[in-house]
């Protein structure tokens, strides 16, 4: 064949069209949302030679073969955690059933997997030292077991000091457990990993499997932060491990995130979630602890854990439910916003029903078409009559919900389509007034460093500006 022919790059041009064609009709009949489908769609059928590979990787939202193993794989779990006389929640849940706050959660307990558990205790960690300083504290107490599980852990002064207390407790008999996501850990050294292997830790990295072309897919991604010790405390939160989630790598410092800390019947959700995954990764179940007693008395909580292979788009629907529960506020902060039209749709509704709707966000981008997109969506949310504010002294990355005066949702989630149908998240939802209250408090000391952005602010944004703006939200659905 005569690769210099004419002829040869003529076929070759209607071949690459013809495979863009074939990929615009996929893309119409598997991705989730309109938006998502034209974004693809569009550039698919007029540009193939440069959309079609980035389409191979990330574009595939709804891996068919994927979730079909997924749900089987949750489903061999379960099924074999029968056998360890699981589910130690039932009096709890019966206990929760039975008070007023459970009212307040409305479609919180069918949406999610597991129950609201009643008698927990729940405390605040704000920033990274003083969210660090207590899981380290926790793990050095480790009798049992330890589960460690991050979206990101960095080979860095903050990842060795883990590693090193990881090591230790693996040296004094403790069981180990460290699950990582491949795609955010991919600057992870195999040094670090194989030295935890050897020193007895057991360490495996969360990945896509299944089918062949799905080892090239890049977009599901376990973002999830759970750290268990021995059945009875848990973490959960938005710190990753590294030196930047402790305020120590400009130009992003201070970094602003929150993790809070469990101890009570809602752990063992915790622990069935981190199960779940550990189950996918190696077709093994951890052990699983259950503590010889609770809390005789606490607060009400539900682990809301979501990812793409769930029946329903979960993670979007609980932020839905949570903006139409409020009646006097809504409060969130998120690193990035970019909400679909439901999540919109219900904060301007909102607002029209006379609640107090505010979002906190970055004034500094991590990532720059994302914050992009974000700002546009920020304009047009303030137009609405949304209050939108940036937090001014550095980085924020928590994502904290406060409804009304009762109830409270802290985890890894983000006001952003890749938390609402692609990653696998947790959310952990308390209902108590004292606690709502610390996190008023938090949230209060937060706004108070914040710039709120103006209505004239989008007016006064360069040409150039808007149209790159406009451009990163015409890409937004597949962020």
């Amino acid at each position: 064949m005569d690769y210099h022919s004419p002829y040869f790059f003529g076929y070759l041009i209607g071949f690459t069209h013809l495979l863009g064609i074939v990929a615009a009709i996929h893309a119409l009949l598997t991705v989730r949302t309109a938006q998502g489908s034209i974004a693809w769609a569009m550039p698919l059928i007029f540009i193939p030679y440069i959309t079609l590979i980035p389409y191979l990787v990330f574009g595939r939202s709804t891996f068919d073969a994927y979730i079909k193993a997924r749900r089987q794989a949750n489903n061999e779990m379960r099924n074999a955690i029968v056998d360890f006389n699981w589910k130690p929640w039932i009096q709890e849940a019966v206990a929760a059933r039975r008070s007023d706050a459970y009212e307040s959660l409305r479609a919180m307990p069918k949406l999610g997997r597991m129950p609201c558990l009643a008698n927990n205790m729940v405390k605040l960690l704000i920033n990274g030292e003083a969210t660090f300083d207590a899981i380290f504290n926790a793990i050095r107490a480790a009798k049992q077991v330890v589960f460690v599980q991050f979206f990101i852990i960095h080979d860095d002064g903050l990842g060795r000091r883990l590693q090193s207390l990881l090591l230790e407790k693996a040296a004094e008999g403790v069981e180990i457990f460290v699950l990582y996501d491949r795609i955010g850990s991919h600057a992870l050294p195999a040094s670090y990993v194989d030295k935890l292997r050897a020193g007895g830790v057991q360490i495996k990295a969360f990945a896509t499997r299944g089918g062949w072309l799905n080892r090239f897919q890049v977009n599901f991604r376990n973002h999830r932060k759970i750290v268990v010790v021995d059945g009875v405390k848990g973490f959960v939160g938005g710190h990753n491990v590294g030196d930047e989630y402790i305020g120590l790598k400009p130009p992003l410092t201070p970094w602003r995130d929150t993790h809070v800390e469990i101890v009570g019947p809602v752990v063992a959700s915790l622990q069935e979630s981190f199960a779940e995954d550990w189950f996918w990764a190696t077709r093994e179940l951890p052990p699983l602890i259950l503590p010889e007693s609770y809390p005789e008395d606490g607060v009400l909580c539900q682990l809301l854990a979501t990812g793409p292979a769930d029946s329903q788009e979960t993670c979007s629907l609980f932020f839905v439910e949570a903006i139409h529960a409020a009646t006097q506020r809504v409060w969130i902060t998120t690193p990035y916003f970019i909400p679909d039209e439901a999540v919109s749709a219900a904060l301007r509704l909102a607002v029209m029903r006379g609640v107090d709707v505010r979002l906190l966000l970055p004034s500094r981008p991590d990532h720059y078409t994302v914050y992009a997109a974000s700002s546009l969506f920020a304009f047009e949310a303030v137009r609405a009559g949304v209050r939108m504010f940036r937090y001014t002294p550095g980085f924020l990355h928590q994502k904290v919900v406060l409804v009304d005066n009762e109830i409270s949702a802290i985890g890894s989630a983000n006001l952003d389509n890749r938390s609402f149908r692609l990653n696998f998240e947790l959310m952990l939802l308390t209902v108590d007034e004292d606690f709502a209250s610390e996190v008023e408090a938090m949230l209060s000391d937060d706004f108070a460093q914040a710039h709120e952005i103006s209505s004239e602010e989008s007016k006064e944004t360069h040409h150039l500006q808007q149209l790159g703006m406009r451009v990163a939200r015409l890409i937004s659905p597949i962020l």
